[in-house]
């Protein structure tokens, strides 16, 4: 196909779309320009040569030399090479810090490091977008790789696969036990991964936390429950019969971090905080969700969520003041295994 040669109303966009590709690539040919935008390596020339006299006046309105973008020519004429020697304008433009673009670059590796991530080669090229375009040079990061990875990795392969799994897992009351069940899909929220599975051993779909999960293992079994042939409710956590209720005083703000959990509010005599009512699977997954709200929440009743919430500050202090790993664990979600 013969490239096209753009009509006036396109000419400015193209001079825009021209410069940052040329900055980026630091170093084009006019043939690779012109295959990059699908236009004519003539008009590619035409327009560098319009870049080169085209700038910014200064303080006296005027252009002086300093004012004007400039191109290494003997390059240009000579082997068809567009490099640009003087910036102007662009340079003033607002760029990330160099712990900016470290912050930025730290998340993107942490994408690219999910299994299976399509976009791999993209985001590798906006990492180095990032590391050219930064005021100093980002600080030298990495992303290591965590336990989860390799089993979120297997458990992929399961879904696409319909085979069933088997792992240990150890649930919110610290009860380790081997499951077996047809794996159907797999969310995340916050930090942590959970799989949405049909359980053989309680008869039923189950959320279950992948860092709770260990000796993971592919079994060479058609799973026997599709995603098509259950209830999956759109939200990660669902209440239960059995589940327990907790009264809180709750600071208004809070109440969107802990939506799952809350099954009513009421006014409170404080305008800036409602009595809720939280749903948990168990109350001793009461603990840490309370202590991630500090001074944003207190518990009313009962008298044994009160106790379970003493008895938990009580054991992590003790185990801040030894100096010893922190509690395993983290605030439980209804219907999580």
């Amino acid at each position: 196909m013969n490239a096209r040669t753009p009509g006036a109303r396109d000419k400015l966009a193209f001079l825009l779309s021209l410069v940052p590709y040329l900055l980026d690539r630091r170093h084009s040919t006019v043939a690779e320009a012109a295959a990059h935008f699908d236009v004519t390596e003539e008009h590619v020339r035409q327009s560098v040569r319009l870049i080169a006299v085209s700038g910014v006046p200064g303080d006296s309105t005027q252009y002086q030399h300093n004012d004007l973008f400039d191109i290494d020519w003997d390059s240009f004429e000579e082997r068809d090479e567009i490099i640009i020697t003087h910036l102007v304008a662009i340079d003033d433009s607002p760029r990330f810090s160099a712990r900016e673009a470290a912050a930025l670059i730290a998340g993107l590796q942490y994408l690219s490091a999910i299994p299976e991530q399509a976009d791999r080669d993209v985001i590798g090229a906006v990492m180095a977008k990032l590391t050219r375009g930064a005021s100093g040079a980002p600080l030298q990061v990495a992303v290591e790789e965590g336990v989860a990875d390799n089993t979120l990795s297997d458990i992929r392969s399961a879904v696409s696969a319909e085979r069933q799994i088997e792992f240990t897992y150890i649930n919110s009351r610290d009860e380790r036990e081997r499951r077996r069940v047809d794996p159907l899909r797999i969310d995340s929220l916050d930090q942590n991964w959970y799989v949405r599975a049909w359980c053989h051993l309680r008869g039923g779909v189950r959320t279950f936390r992948l860092d709770r999960m260990s000796d993971v293992a592919i079994i060479d079994a058609e799973i026997t429950h599709r995603a098509g042939d259950v209830t999956l409710p759109d939200t990660l956590f669902q209440a239960s019969d059995n589940d327990v209720s907790v009264i809180v005083d709750l600071s208004k703000d809070a109440v969107p971090l802990i939506d799952e959990y809350i099954a009513s509010t009421t006014a409170n005599a404080d305008p800036g905080r409602v009595t809720a009512t939280l749903r948990l699977a168990h109350m001793a997954n009461l603990g840490r969700l309370i202590v991630g709200l500090p001074g944003n929440a207190r518990v009313i009743e009962p008298a044994e969520a009160r106790e379970q919430i003493s008895r938990w500050a009580s054991r992590a202090l003790s185990r801040y003041e030894n100096d010893s790993a922190s509690t395993q664990g983290s605030a439980n979600e209804h219907a999580v295994e």
